[in-house]
């Protein structure tokens, strides 16, 4: 019986930690326990233990064999979160005593805790799994969005509304942040004429804590209690009080816990208002602004996603005198040197604040996303540093990738794991691995293609199975039968649906796309999913011209569009697509990530020479839409890129996928997918990623002086 307490006491602590999230062990002992809890519940550890009994779960545990599968997990959870020797401790020991403040507006960990907006809240969720797995010393600070980010459905016009569902922080993976009595640790900032006053949540990333804020206490007005309701929810007034609140709040929130960071990272401008704080804190000190600042600047690193101006934060003069108006005086007394902080020219008094400028001024160094990305970057902000080449701009780059295992659909996982044993996973991040796959000693192609198919079936029924249920919840049916094919060439996009990163370009040579479509002895069929804004009309008009040609065209069952997309949903496509599609206006797209999810499941990546692929791509690992430039007319480029889109599919895609031997196998096909894992996983992780960092910009004195230079 003590035994047995025991074994579930660790399995609460367990469920806890985002730990299972990526260990498919793990995750089987919570599904196992309630496979219908784990579907209904969407997948929450903690919420499956909370539905079960506890004398229910003593019994269970009473059952030898499973009791010794969970002593199994358990112990190697310990081993993992208990282990010493790391890369962490080997190549950046300081950072265990004062750590790396991984600032980020948004997290995204796993559809049971839906606090981020996209690409860059996944980026940040892959970073502190990583940093955990390398046991870098790293802590996130981000806001806890009780209601998260909007949901979609889809109305009869076929077009997109919004709806929000609260979470109940009692049943997600959060532990209320205390002192050693007990008590909730409260903090409290100043914003607009009043004082905020915040607790805060801590979400077990493994080994790294992630700290969110949340406003949501009874003693605060009701408009600062919402302060934290939405992810970037309501104007620019919220947008810059919740800024206020992660960056300044967020400070304030580490000095309360004893935690004393050796460097803050700013993942994105959202965060740059941590600067001021930490300048804030050394003027008080009795030091002059102008060292101030210099101390604060050998304490920032900056990152930059975003390759379009508009895009940045900027807010005009009379909005952050609100918002700062306490703080400002603290920092700066003459409210017009203070602006200066956010502006390119601070004498312009007509230019608005811009948190990327802020950032960039407050920061020893600053990167983008990926080399292309830091091109433009450096070209965007010049003007902020006129008396140098553009090449000379201290922007740098470090390319985005993804938590491989993490991404990795349970069947990969899975297979790998009776392939090579219980310990695959520790050599998973080594080139020498993934040069194994080249091998067809080593793996077959017949192994191979089996696993592909065994995905793309998986996929293809969950997809009825999410739109038998839409339809029915929209009183549609006869639909659900012809919907998709597992044998046929399986086309996914999915992604933010803004106007640059052009969903609907497959479809502008209707005709040529319909021929391909419905070939009968070499179709393709498409699965899209993705939210637009919910003020983006131009979105939500491309998310409704593809949904009307799944129901009303010659495409009809050829194409489907997912409602609602999710972490869930990612995970199904980009391990069941065979080709992830992605076609940004160039050069807007500042990296992604989703192209290298799919190369992690044995996909292939379609793609613009944009971002991250314009580096991976080497001819024979993917597919490549157009050539490494474009021109500057976006009707032009446009067009340019529609007709190279559908002259890949027809002339090497389709015919690559559908060639096949004498035993019906795809040697080509499979011949590309060797190699788009051999060539792209070792370097396409934040694995790398992470470690790149630690080397470039966190440890002491690391620095560069511009462009790229180490």
């Amino acid at each position: 019986m003590g035994e047995t307490r025991n074994l579930l006491e660790r399995l609460r602590r367990l469920a806890r930690n985002l730990y299972w999230t990526w260990n498919q062990e793990a995750l089987e002992i919570f599904r196992e326990l309630s496979p219908r809890g784990w579907q209904d519940l969407y997948h929450n550890a903690v919420a499956v233990l909370e539905d079960i009994s506890e004398y229910e779960l003593f019994v269970r545990l009473e059952d030898p064999f499973f009791a010794g599968r969970v002593r199994r997990v358990l112990n190697d959870f310990d081993a993992y979160m208990n282990r010493r020797e790391t890369w962490g401790s080997h190549h950046a020991p300081e950072l265990l005593e004062r750590p790396v403040a991984y600032f980020s507006a948004e997290y995204g960990f796993h559809e049971t805790l839906p606090i981020a907006a996209g690409g860059l809240g996944i980026l940040a969720g892959d970073h502190a799994r990583s940093a955990s797995d390398l046991g870098l010393g790293l802590v996130g600070v981000s806001l806890f969005y009780r209601e998260g980010y909007f949901h979609q459905a889809i109305n009869r016009e076929n077009w997109q509304t919004e709806y929000f569902v609260p979470l109940n922080p009692a049943t997600l993976p959060l532990d209320p942040v205390v002192d050693g009595e007990g008590n909730r640790v409260v903090g409290e900032v100043e914003i607009g004429l009043g004082r905020v006053r915040f607790h805060a949540w801590r979400v077990n990333v493994g080994r790294c804590p992630v700290y969110l804020l949340d406003t949501n206490r009874p003693e605060n007005e009701p408009l600062f209690r919402e302060l934290t309701l939405h992810v970037y929810g309501g104007d620019s007034s919220t947008r810059i009080m919740q800024e206020v609140l992660l960056g300044i709040g967020g400070v304030r929130l580490l000095r309360a816990l004893g935690i004393t960071p050796s460097i803050y990272h700013m993942n994105e401008g959202h965060a740059a208002f941590l600067a001021l704080e930490l300048i804030r804190e050394e003027v008080a000190a009795g030091r002059p602004f102008g060292e101030a600042l210099e101390r604060t600047k050998g304490r920032c690193v900056f990152t930059t996603h975003t390759p379009v101006e508009a895009g940045h934060d900027f807010f005009g003069t009379g909005l952050v005198k609100y918002a700062l108006g306490q703080i400002q005086p603290q920092v700066l007394p003459d409210f017009g040197q203070f602006m200066g902080l956010g502006r390119v020219d601070p004498s312009d008094d007509g230019e608005p604040f811009c948190m990327t400028v802020l950032a960039l001024k407050t920061s020893r160094a600053a990167n983008a996303v990926s080399e292309l990305h830091g091109r433009v970057s450096r070209r965007m902000w010049h003007r902020l540093y006129p008396e140098g080449t553009e090449e000379e701009v201290p922007i740098g780059h470090i390319t985005n990738g993804i938590h491989l295992v993490g991404w990795m659909k349970g069947t990969v996982r899975s297979f790998w794991r009776h392939k090579l044993g219980d310990g695959w996973h520790r050599d998973v991040h080594s080139p020498e691995f993934w040069q194994r796959v080249l091998d067809p000693e080593f793996i077959s192609d017949e192994e191979i293609w089996a696993l592909r198919y065994r995905l793309r079936r998986a996929l293809v029924e969950f997809v009825r199975r999410r739109s038998l249920f839409e339809r029915l919840r929209a009183s549609e049916s006869g639909f659900y039968e012809r919907l998709l094919d597992p044998d046929v060439l399986t086309i996914g996009f999915a992604r933010r649906f803004a106007v640059y990163k052009r969903a609907p370009l497959v479809f502008e040579d209707y005709d040529t796309i319909v021929k391909l479509a419905t070939d009968p002895r070499r179709p393709i069929q498409f699965i899209f999913s993705g939210k637009a804004h919910p003020a983006d009309d131009e979105g939500k008009r491309r998310i409704q011209k593809i949904i009307h040609l799944a129901k009303y065209s010659e495409l009809k069952g050829r194409i489907v569009f997912i409602e609602n997309y999710d972490v869930h949903i990612a995970r199904q496509m980009t391990s069941g697509c065979d080709v992830w599609m992605n076609t940004p206006r160039r050069p807007l797209e500042a990296s992604g990530t989703s192209g290298q999810k799919i190369v992690a499941n044995g996909g292939l990546n379609l793609s613009i020479l944009d971002g991250w692929w314009r580096e991976g791509y080497d001819g024979t690992n993917g597919f490549a839409i157009g050539e490494d430039d474009h021109p500057d007319s976006v009707m032009e480029q446009d067009r340019q890129d529609n007709a190279g889109l559908l002259r890949v599919l027809g002339e090497e895609v389709v015919s690559s996928f559908y060639d096949r031997d004498e035993r019906g196998i795809p040697r080509d096909w499979i011949g590309r997918i060797r190699r788009s894992m051999a060539t792209l996983l070792p370097r396409y992780t934040t694995w790398r990623m992470v470690q790149e960092y630690t080397r470039k910009y966190y440890l002491p004195g690391r620095a560069p002086a511009g462009g790229d230079s180490e």
